[in-house]
């Protein structure tokens, strides 16, 4: 079951990186199937405690039988919200997991994949009304072009906003594939693959708020964990993986590091060891593995 939903990533590597003491408290903020919280329990003893967080109902049906764990159907930015209501104020170690699941790009009317038809969607949460729908058929020209250029990176973003916008004035986008249609020839067959890519990841992460939401749990994270405590991240894309780093290196999200009156630099975090990416060998078995980057931090 776990499988079929959602292979986990570096997961030897997550739960080494975790440091895992068996009687600590631990969280993993992207439960999804449950791949890397069934690893983590395995180290637990019967003091150990597990908190699995996920806001996609799917993902409820992946919950763990077992008195250790407590599943929290909440999106991670509401980690010490959660955690306070649980009276747990601090934790040895948080591991995140952050994009699409493969159980969300699988699902042709959840509308994450160009693989699929399905109606636009995007939603994580599927209780919440923004989703990718009401973005490319009511955001104004000037709005998709910023979600294009600052959340896909995509150089033409003007020249696909306005294509968009003249496309929905003639009839309603409703479906990926309508969207795929209505910019296809602004793409040349050779970039198609990555460009709608970087489009679909640009809609998804304004449905979603997703740069606001990582920014959040990060300050979170390093508010309750406990001095010596872990915090393993998992991302998938550059936009991500640079909140990540910026954030164990300097304590913020500019990347410029606060000095203290002595010159010492003020951070949460200290960064252990060095980037880990997947071997060719999980990368054979898992092609979603190919672009994940895993960076560990430990509260000072």
């Amino acid at each position: 079951m776990e499988i079929k939903y959602h292979k986990p990533v570096l997961l030897e590597e997550a739960i080494q990186g975790l440091k895992v003491r068996p009687d600590g408290i631990y969280v993993d903020v992207t439960f999804g199937g449950g791949g890397h919280s069934r690893a983590l329990l395995e180290k637990l003893n019967e003091s150990g405690r597990l908190f699995g967080f996920d806001q996609d109902a799917d993902a409820r049906t992946n919950q763990i039988e077992d008195h250790r764990f407590e599943f929290v159907a909440a999106n991670f930015q509401h980690l010490t919200q959660y955690l306070k209501y649980h009276r747990i104020k601090m934790v040895h170690g948080i591991l995140a997991d952050f994009g699409v699941s493969s159980h969300q790009f699988d699902t042709a009317q959840r509308g994450f994949s160009t693989r699929w038809e399905g109606r636009l969607d995007m939603r994580m949460n599927q209780s919440q009304s923004k989703d990718a729908h009401g973005i490319i058929n009511t955001y104004d020209e000037s709005e998709l072009s910023r979600i294009f250029f600052n959340y896909g990176e995509l150089k033409n973003a003007r020249s696909l906003a306005k294509t968009i916008v003249l496309a929905r004035s003639e009839k309603s986008i409703d479906t990926t594939s309508d969207l795929t249609k209505a910019i296809k020839a602004l793409i040349p067959e050779r970039w198609e693959n990555k460009v709608l890519a970087q489009l679909f990841q640009a809609v998804r992460i304004e449905v979603n708020d997703e740069i606001e939401v990582l920014q959040s749990f990060l300050m979170q994270a390093a508010s309750v964990l406990e001095p010596g405590g872990r915090l393993v991240c998992i991302s998938y894309h550059s936009l991500e993986d640079r909140c990540v780093k910026r954030f164990i290196n300097s304590g913020n999200f500019d990347g410029e590091a606060e000095k203290d009156f002595y010159g010492n630099t003020v951070k949460p975090l200290k960064r252990v060891g060095k980037l880990i990416t997947p071997s060719a060998i999980e990368v054979k078995h898992n092609v979603r593995a190919r672009s994940a980057k895993m960076r560990i931090a430990e509260k000072q």
